[in-house]
């Protein structure tokens, strides 16, 4: 992207021998999320674009439980990239699709060397990414699923998130500090900023659920 977001490939240690990047935070939370996305899109089918894909581990264990759908991993850092396809080569699942650089900032997303068409989308989904990357991505994280995504749609967001202008734990707050301090345009969001964005694309809050760590599964429907 043009603008700086975070490239955790260089905090969680190298890749394995088949390029793969194992991310700690997967693990203590994966089973939960893979509950809630399976029960969001379990009656649906189509494509699904995971944007901010980072190690790839998310993608190859929801195209596991939802044979149906295929899904898109994306992500704008290179370095991310190698280990997204090391876990889809690893998975042998033929509904993950090879990942591709994709650019929420550009006005037109591409995967690969395919244009999406609008109202293409049966969701789209972002883990643990407004809160590493300035607010512009998520307003156009937002342009883009008012775009792509078909009628009734889901655009699904997981991470942590501040309530009323307030942080809902001590360890959000750590967290949030931490952020700032290696870039200052980073930070946990504001879920009614969040909320208000969505609207201005077209998108209504249609779930909001309570997670593990003191995270949020935020759900819009287009």
């Amino acid at each position: 992207m043009r603008k700086p977001v975070e490239n955790f490939a260089r905090d969680i240690g190298p890749a394995d021998t088949e390029g793969r990047l194992d991310a700690p935070s997967f693990h203590k939370n994966k089973d939960g999320l893979a509950a809630e996305i399976g029960r969001l899109l379990g009656d649906r089918s189509g494509d699904v674009l995971e944007i901010g894909s980072g190690t790839g581990q998310h993608a190859v264990t929801f195209a596991a439980l939802l044979p149906q759908i295929t899904f898109w991993p994306s992500d704008p850092v290179d370095d991310h990239l190698g280990s997204i396809d090391a876990w889809r080569r690893w998975s042998g699942l033929a509904n993950v699709k090879p990942a591709t650089h994709l650019d929420c900032l550009e006005p037109v997303w591409t995967l690969g060397n395919r244009e999406l068409h609008p109202q293409s989308l049966e969701a789209a989904i972002a883990i643990n990414v407004i809160h590493i990357a300035p607010w512009a991505v998520a307003e156009a994280m937002f342009a883009g699923a008012g775009k792509y995504l078909r009628p009734g749609g889901l655009m699904i967001f997981y991470g942590p998130y501040k309530k009323d202008g307030q942080h809902i734990s001590q360890g959000n707050i750590d967290f949030d500090q931490a952020l700032r301090s290696r870039n200052p345009a980073f930070g946990i969001r504001n879920l009614e900023d969040l909320v208000a964005c969505g609207m201005r694309n077209g998108l209504q809050r249609h779930e909001v659920i309570e997670m593990a760590a003191n995270n949020t599964l935020v759900v819009f429907a287009a």
